[in-house]
């Protein structure tokens, strides 16, 4: 077993008390979804104003985060609160809610289908995203199982094959919505966890090869996924239609240069390039702001998933096995997540319908994400008080 999960070893402490909360973790946290709003409103006004459904109003894009952010805040606060030991019991219950919600989405005539996909739960004025609350289930649960059979991790029966399983299960519902990228995201937190958590190199080796033949397989047997890959290949060959969506992308990189061309200055946001306040908000930020504005978003990213993985790795060195693996698990969504997302604007992956976290609009992902930061959060204070002798 690693030591890492065997050392008895505490950080000492240094000179002074240490802060409450890790200011490299809350400061870019909360940068990004400031900086997501004011760039949903850019991204959104022409959409806005030229649709009826919106009543032709300039801010209803812009008022609707407002509020989606102020309900995550609020969630986030009160999941602040909460225990690891808490959430660590609640994982299972949790994860069996999202599985359930996975179903109920596809009941007809319960489940919203938009543009072929049916990932929605209308409730009354706003709608549910299952898949979004799935993410944060799976982090929880995955970090549970870990903990609960990291002496069987390197049994391909015991440590592998129950949580292959469980993914299969949920993969075959976010398939039948579908949603692909959800299922991608999904898989890689769960079998992330668990490879953090010291399942046997042979064993994730063969697992990544096993997994990468299956997307294969899933890519070649849906002709919508294939046609994506074959526009990903060549946008340009077929501009205006399947490369639409990445040829007006790469148009927004390219007009952007190095300091864009202003805020509220895009053209491409003006009917030209589908859902830019959500999944391709970044081509947005390329063209307004330019190299250094998409800079600053990378920057930013890369300070909250780097300390997530050091806040989960001093839980570990604390022997707060779950707490550990939960904050890597935040870590492993937010990075992945956010890594496919700007690929697939710059045209360096395939296209999926993710949004970028912490930004995009979209209410279930804002309040999954606020609920996320504040379990990570929540780890990093559990450490602060453990370093001081104080009990949790």
């Amino acid at each position: 077993m690693s030591a890492v999960f065997t050392s008895n070893r505490r950080p000492t402490l240094a000179q002074g008390a240490p802060a409450e909360l890790d200011p490299l973790l809350l400061w870019p946290a909360l940068g990004l979804l400031m900086f997501g709003l004011v760039m949903v409103y850019s991204a959104s006004i022409a959409t806005a104003e030229g649709s009826r459904f919106t009543g032709n109003q300039a801010s209803y894009f812009l008022v609707r985060h407002a509020v989606f952010l102020a309900v995550g805040l609020v969630a986030g606060l009160v999941a602040f609160q909460v225990p690891l030991r808490l959430w660590q019991q609640a994982a299972p219950w949790l994860f069996m809610a999202g599985v359930a919600l996975l179903v109920i989405v596809l009941i007809p005539h319960v489940g919203r289908s938009v543009n072929g996909a049916q990932r929605w739960l209308p409730l009354g004025p706003v709608s549910l995203q299952p898949s979004e609350l799935m993410k944060l289930f799976v982090v929880l649960y995955a970090a549970d199982y870990t903990t609960r059979k990291l002496a069987e991790m390197g049994s391909f029966r015991r440590g592998f094959v129950p949580m292959a399983l469980v993914m299969v299960l949920v993969g075959a519902l976010l398939l039948r919505e579908p949603d692909f990228g959800a299922f991608v995201v999904i898989v890689a937190i769960a079998f992330g966890v668990l490879f953090l958590g010291g399942i046997n190199a042979r064993l994730f080796a063969v697992l990544i090869g096993v997994m990468a033949v299956a997307f294969v397989v899933l890519i070649l047997t849906s002709p919508y996924r294939l046609e994506r890959i074959t526009s990903y290949m060549d946008p340009w060959k077929d501009a205006f239609g399947r490369g639409y969506q990445l040829s007006h992308a790469l148009i927004a990189f390219g007009r952007g240069e190095w300091f864009g061309v202003g805020l509220g200055a895009s053209v491409e946001k003006l009917f030209y390039l589908p859902e830019a306040h959500t999944d391709f908000l970044l081509a947005v930020i390329a063209e307004e702001l330019g190299f250094f504005g998409v800079l600053a978003v990378v920057v930013m990213f890369a300070l909250v998933v780097q300390r997530a993985f050091a806040i989960g790795r001093q839980a570990l060195i604390l022997d707060r096995v779950f707490a550990g693996l939960a904050a890597q698990g935040v870590g492993l969504w937010i990075g992945v997540q956010a890594f496919i997302n700007m690929g697939v604007n710059m045209g360096l992956l395939p296209t999926k319908g993710l949004t970028l976290p912490l930004m995009s609009f979209g209410g279930s992902g804002i309040l999954a994400n606020c609920v996320a930061l504040a379990v990570l959060l929540r780890v990093d204070w559990e450490n602060r008080q453990l370093m001081r002798g104080v009990s949790v």
